[in-house]
Order: C-alpha cells, then structure tokens, then sequence
C-alpha cells in the first residue's frame, strides 16, 4: 500500500480534505488559514500526485481510498469530517463504501455520484495513453485545466489561474495517467449515498461545467438531510476560485455538527 504523504495543521474536529485532479494537495492552499485557525485540517497527497508515490497496484479508486483509510490509522483519527473536491469527491464516497464508520460528516464539492458515460471514460482512457506515452503534464495544461475554472475567475482572477497552471505543470504523468483510468472504471454511487446517516452538505461552483449544480441537487436528493450550497461566480475548483466563501460555508458546517 502507498504511504501518503499529507499536511496536517490546526486543532479541533478533525477535517480531511481529498484533493482534485490534477493537483496535489497545495491546491488547499487557500483553506489552510481559512479552516486550520478553527478546525483540524489534514490534506492528503493522493497516490501520484505531490509527494506520494504512484501506486503499483492497478488503477482502482479503492487503493487511493485504502491509502487515506491506512493514514486515518497512522494519526489515530477513528471519526472525521471527510471532504472531497472533483475526484477526492470520488474518494470519498468509496471510502463510503468501504468504512461508513470514519465518516462523521461529509462535503462533497463540484463533484458527481454518477458513473462516466461510455464517452467519458474514453476520453480518460485515451488521454492516459497521451500521458503515458508522453511522460509529459502538457495535455493536462491544454485539455483539463481550461475546463476547471469559471469564465468569472479566468477574466477577474488571472493570478489563481495561473497559480492552478503551475500546479498542473508539476503533475507527474503517470500518477495522472492512472487516476485517469481509476476515475474511468469508478461505479455509480447513488446507492451508496442513500446509505448516508450523518450531516453532509454538498458544494459546487455557479459556472462549474464538468459537475454542474444539477449533478449537486442529485447528490442532495440522494442524501437524507443533506444541503446544497451554490457559490456565484466560481467553476469546478470553488475553494480555490472563491476560497472565502468555500471556507465560511466548511467551518460553519463542520462546527455546527460537531
């Protein structure tokens, strides 16, 4: 199994936030001051991506959740509020599936329940081929990153922008190229969220086009209880392109369940 590297900063409830594709766990940047004065923030490196190695196992989002699972174990957290943006969210809801027990509370932002169409995995399936073959993050910048942000944040907010591009450009190709094809293989996973007995509060970006609020409102619908918080004037990485927002509307939901 990978031993994963991670960030862990602040005391209180214990918040793990699982990072989106392509970056590395310093896309939570904006959170550390925002959520680390009030809560626990613990921020993984998911296999492949920043300092954790690229598994060799085959790519399964199960062994990225065996990883977060094996280093709730190392910091002796037996319940966390479990967070996940994009694919983290993917992650998330398969520790779900495996662990329901760790789970005290869950956010999931601009991300989806729903399994990729026959298209979609595709695409993953042929743009981990170009990383393969490549060994270059160039598709990534081209093809991936224009469709994360919000048209507000490229014509307001061109530094974070280019904040994400640099992160994008340290990506280790073959770590993306096998979350591809693990996001690519990932269930549907309505029947799971039906199971989810505890505060969820669910999260996504105005202008997020790859996980729109539609795809939230059906994550909402499945979740008893659950809320929905539509932030204007961001995409697909809202806690980077409206951090203030995003963190006010995390702490509040985390201190307010704890």
């Amino acid at each position: 199994m990978t031993s994963l590297a991670y960030g862990d900063l602040g005391e209180g409830t214990p918040l793990v936030l699982l990072h989106g594709f392509p970056f590395p766990r310093q896309m939570w940047q904006f959170q550390h001051d925002g959520l680390a004065k009030e809560l626990r923030l613990v921020t993984p490196d998911l296999p492949g991506f920043g300092e954790s190695a690229v598994s060799t196992a085959a790519p399964d989002l199960g062994v990225m959740a065996d990883g977060v699972l094996d280093l709730l174990g190392r910091l002796d957290l037996d319940r966390v509020v479990l967070g996940g943006l994009s694919m983290g969210g993917y992650v998330a809801m398969e520790i779900l599936r495996r662990r329901p027990e760790v789970v005290g509370g869950l956010v999931l932002a601009d991300t989806k329940a729903s399994a990729d169409p026959a298209a979609g995995a595709d695409n993953r399936r042929r743009m981990a081929a170009v990383l393969e073959e490549g060994q270059n993050p160039r598709v990534l910048v081209h093809e991936v990153l224009p469709t994360l942000l919000g048209e507000t944040t490229r014509q307001e907010r061109p530094e974070v922008a280019q904040w994400l591009r640099e992160l994008v450009e340290q990506a280790d190709p073959r770590g993306a190229a096998w979350a591809q094809r693990a996001m690519a293989a990932r269930p549907d996973s309505f029947d799971t969220l039906a199971q989810v007995r505890v505060p969820t509060l669910v999260v996504v970006g105005e202008e997020d086009q790859l996980s729109p609020p539609a795809d939230a409102q059906a994550m909402v619908d499945a979740v008893p209880g659950a809320q929905i918080a539509v932030i204007a004037g961001a995409g697909h990485l809202s806690a980077a392109e409206a951090p203030d927002e995003f963190n006010n509307l995390v702490c509040d939901f985390v201190l307010e369940h704890s």
